[in-house]
């Protein structure tokens, strides 16, 4: 007779503990070690199957009850079950091993109102296995989605364009519509073996769930012939794309309708175009603004000046006050890239940098002496340096 390993210790809680806190305990554990997220690690499948069981137990006040009273011998628990030893207890040893009506359906619960495995698993993984199955049968999964880069210049990324693009995607079988099926006789299933049903899961979630091949008939026609059964064929097809104003590297474009073909006569995908961008000699962006660096000569700067500066629609005029320093930063308003989430442009900024000019006979060289002398400043006064 062999011990059963303590429930309350498998679930790592204290026997006082609340439903709540067992409930907890459960789904912490039953992520960590459950076999879908640990494929092909059998601790760990031995280890979710434990904790399976133990929150089987535990989760059921009645099931909770005996096992509290009798310890952790699984022959107590029946003998317990069975007769007098268990004075007071009227317990149907059905409830306890699932055997009965209420626990022999792994969606049901037991008499106490106990989460049963499906409960929990819905709650752990979004669905049941049976919900999912009958939901892909009544809504077909659409096409995959087909990514394709699209190199762009800095000039055509702000401008846009309209381009031709070769796709390599699928379409639906025009003789069998899609699915993969022709003539009039009929086959036995190979994907169920003509059951009507498939098994997934194992162990306490182990669900029988209808073959989605067949429909849960066991019997598919023939094989089409234009597809081999495929319900797709492979199509190149040149797409005209309009790529808008704006888009930056990285930006996704897509076309409708045009990825691949949909299992079973299903929509289709989407065709996405991912935007890599080159560098510019002269603008850099950042989200919709642009920005450049401008060269300005030691009079502008000084005395103050009207200059020409590139931007990326064309030429504009900037405003140099007197006294600019070099690194003095100016915006120009709506002259950056157009915005992709509506009509509006972002700003261009336009830093100055001053250039000392070459001197070249001694008469500058003279002017520069007088000015230095007429205009005595130290700008290094501040730094507390002569």
């Amino acid at each position: 007779m062999a011990q059963r390993e303590d429930y309350y210790k498998t679930l790592g809680v204290k026997r006082a503990a609340t439903q709540e806190e067992i409930r907890k305990a459960y789904r912490r554990l039953a992520r960590k070690y459950h076999p879908d997220l640990n494929p092909g690690d059998k601790v760990a499948e031995e280890k979710f199957k434990q904790l399976s069981e133990a929150y089987d137990i535990l989760s059921d006040s009645k099931k909770r009850e005996v096992y509290d009273k009798f310890g952790t011998y699984s022959d107590n628990i029946r003998e317990a079950a069975r007769g007098p030893a268990g004075a007071g207890f009227d317990f149907d040893w059905s409830v306890f091993t699932g055997a009965g009506a209420a626990g022999a359906s792994p969606g049901g619960t037991g008499p106490s109102g106990g989460a049963s495995f499906r409960d929990i698993f819905s709650e752990l993984f979004g669905s049941g296995a049976r919900g999912a199955s009958a939901q892909a049968q009544s809504h077909p999964q659409r096409g995959a989605d087909i990514e394709i880069p699209l190199a762009l210049s800095f000039e055509e990324a702000i401008n846009g364009l309209t381009t031709n693009i070769n796709v390599r995607r699928s379409e639906i079988c025009a003789r069998c519509h899609g699915l993969g099926e022709a003539g009039t006789g009929l086959l036995s299933c190979a994907a169920c073996n003509g059951t009507g049903k498939i098994s997934t899961g194992g162990g306490f979630l182990r669900f029988d769930q209808s073959c989605a091949d067949c429909n849960g008939t066991g019997k598919r026609r023939p094989p089409c012939p234009g597809c081999h059964g495929r319900g797709v064929l492979p199509k190149y097809e040149t797409v005209k794309v309009r790529i808008p104003a704006g888009v930056d590297t990285g930006s996704r474009v897509r076309v409708n309708g045009k990825g691949e073909a949909g299992p079973k006569g299903a929509s289709p995908g989407d065709l996405y175009i991912i935007t890599n961008v080159s560098p510019h000699r002269v603008f850099t962006r950042k989200g919709d603004n642009i920005h450049c660096i401008v060269p300005i000569t030691l009079p502008e700067a000084a005395l103050g000046a009207k200059i020409e500066v590139p931007t990326v629609s064309g030429k504009a005029q900037l405003r140099i006050p007197p006294g600019t320093q070099s690194g003095q930063v100016f915006r120009l308003r709506e002259k950056g890239a157009p915005s992709l989430r509506g009509s509006t442009r972002g700003d261009q900024y336009v830093e100055v940098k001053v250039v000392l000019p070459k001197i070249i006979d001694e008469d500058s060289k003279s002017l520069l002496r007088e000015f230095a002398k007429r205009n005595p400043e130290n700008p290094r006064v501040a730094m507390g340096l002569e």
